[in-house]
């Protein structure tokens, strides 16, 4: 049953709907992947008994004709989301042998809709992290690394902070996998690893029981191998939930539905400003190419303007931080995870906390922490604030013009573990075209959309107005068909 793995979503669920096989084999044949994959370090926590357990129950409703929109379906689970009973680490030494007694909403819903669970992945610690390389559980790595697991000739980054559920998914190990995206953590690894990842506009995903990082920035979407793969996920994944306050209370449409294939007519707008100097050659030229499959579906290039773009990245690294600093407070060695004994409780928080967060988390709790201080308030964070309000002031009167935005997705293919990892400035910057977004909350999509001149995959990405997925949505299918069937990583090749 091993060609199980290759199934996408909605293959699985036609299969399964005729019969051709049950959950429980569709179970079998991921959970053995998920060991097969073990060299990638792309799960921290694997559930194999809870799985099957799951896909029983699945088989039982499907026999009655209960069977809910992903039923039977396995995924991964970003372990940033709160799974009861099941240890949540957010990558990080600090949570330490925290097994949460709630369920997040969003993988409650999964569950209600029918969902199985393979397990928790790998992230950046805190999902601070543009490589997977900063968790405590070590470095995730890329399928599409060249040569043989465990003996590569060059060790590929996934991407990040949603690096495990990138990896998980292009390796075959799942049908679908949740990932956060707090300024690309879905997109960007989405394009690295030639999948497709969704974030989803701010408040249609619930953040109840999500470890959080910058409450303000942190949305939950689904990553998986097809556009409508995305959608079924996604509406299964979507829904008002009274317990967070970020929450929007409107109804959750249906995202399949809208694939019609269909954008004639439709106006896409191309920003000048991330025509970035310095920009790859091969990534203005598959940008270029997007540009055309959509002018052949019918669809019409609008040039458009976002003039504080620049500001974006600066603005993102004041204000993320500071919620940051704010967030990570509660991990004082009191409560839950680690505790690390000193002479009092000072020092106990000191030893907690110094011996609990990885590097990269204790230099943006500082950076956070230094723009919140007194001294320091206006001049940064609320000087930051004003530039994010503009910058979606610039989306507002871009769409006026435009109903999506095409750009890259990032600035260049994945790169080898270990390249830019004393660089935080360069790690940074990897988040340059999806960032913008995500400081005005708005819905965006990375699609593969074919390989760069070294053979690794590039995404382009969509963007759309508030609550308006379905478009995007929509547009992303047109352009995975144009770009064809994309090619399958060395690892399961």
């Amino acid at each position: 049953m091993g060609g199980l793995t290759h199934l996408t979503m909605a293959g699985a669920l036609d299969g399964l709907a005729k019969k051709e096989f049950t959950a429980v084999e569709l179970a079998e044949a991921h959970v053995r992947a998920v060991e097969a994959i073990r060299p990638l370090n792309a799960f921290i926590t694997e559930t194999p008994d809870r799985a099957l357990e799951m896909a029983k129950a699945s088989d039982t409703r499907r026999a009655k004709g209960e069977a809910g929109p992903m039923d039977g379906l396995p995924i991964a689970v970003k372990d940033l989301f709160c799974t009861k009973g099941v240890p949540t680490t957010a990558a990080s030494h600090i949570l330490d042998g925290f097994k949460p007694e709630y369920e997040s909403t969003v993988t409650s819903n999964l569950w209600r809709d029918g969902a199985v669970m393979l397990g928790k992945v790998n992230l950046d610690e805190f999902a601070m992290g543009s490589a997977n390389i900063t968790s405590y559980h070590g470095n995730v790595v890329s399928p599409w690394s060249p040569g043989e697991p465990g003996n590569w000739s060059r060790q590929l980054v996934p991407g990040g902070s949603s690096g495990g559920s990138a990896a998980a998914v292009a390796a075959r190990a799942a049908l679908g996998a949740t990932g956060t995206d707090t300024g690309g953590s879905i997109r960007q690894p989405a394009s690295f690893t030639g999948i497709v990842g969704i974030k989803p506009t701010y408040g249609r995903c619930s953040r109840w029981g999500v470890v959080a990082f910058a409450s303000s920035l942190d949305q939950a979407g689904p990553m998986t191998r097809t556009v409508e793969d995305a959608a079924i996920m996604l509406r299964s994944m979507c829904g008002f939930d009274p317990k967070d306050s970020t929450s929007v209370d409107m109804p959750v449409p249906d995202f399949r539905a809208a694939l019609t294939g269909d954008i004639r007519g439709l106006k896409v707008g191309i920003p000048k400003e991330y025509r970035v100097d310095g920009m790859p050659a091969e990534i203005a030229r598959i940008w270029d190419q997007g540009i055309e499959w959509l002018k052949a579906a019918g669809a019409e290039p609008v040039e458009i303007s976002l003039p504080h773009t620049k500001y974006a990245l600066a603005t993102y690294y004041i204000v993320a931080p500071a919620e940051a600093s704010s967030n990570l407070a509660r991990y004082d060695g009191v409560r839950y995870g680690l505790r690390v004994e000193g002479s009092g409780l000072k020092e106990m928080y000191e030893n907690t906390r110094g011996a609990g967060f990885g590097k990269e988390v204790r230099r943006r709790i500082l950076i956070g922490t230094y723009v919140l201080s007194a001294g320091y308030y206006d001049a940064y964070y609320n000087k930051a604030r004003q530039v994010r309000t503009r910058i979606k002031w610039d989306f507002d009167e871009a769409f006026r013009q435009c109903d999506v935005i095409l750009t890259p997705t990032a600035p260049s293919t994945a790169f080898a573990i270990g390249e830019k990892m004393d660089d935080p400035i360069q790690m940074y910057l990897n988040d340059v075209f999806t960032v913008p977004a995500s400081l005005a909350g708005l819905p965006g999509m990375s699609v593969p959309a074919g390989l760069g001149s070294d053979g690794l995959p590039l995404g382009l990405q969509l963007l759309g107005r508030p609550f308006d997925e379905e478009t995007v949505l929509r547009v992303g299918q047109v352009i995975e068909k144009a770009a064809g069937t994309p090619a399958l990583p060395p690892f399961v090749a």
